[in-house]
């Protein structure tokens, strides 16, 4: 069995760019005020929801391991 995500968008962040959903569609939604959600908060591991993640352009998308919490994307500095 592979690893649980929970995915957040900080919408105080968020400026509804839409790269998440081109990345992930299956995995994000614009609300009618423009801003990102996920579809689902705790998903399988998937390469397109980091890809999504990595290329938000203010990074406003955040990725732990379901459970213990431990940071997937950002990486911690």
């Amino acid at each position: 069995m592979g690893d649980r995500w929970q995915v957040a968008v900080d919408r105080g962040v968020c400026i509804g760019s839409g790269m998440c959903v081109a990345a992930a569609p299956d995995g994000f939604r614009l609300d009618t005020a423009r801003q990102s959600h996920p579809v689902s908060p705790e998903t399988d591991a998937d390469e397109r929801i980091l890809a999504a993640a990595e290329g938000c352009p203010v990074e406003a998308i955040t990725v732990t391991l379901a459970g213990s919490g431990a940071v997937v994307f950002p990486p911690e500095d």
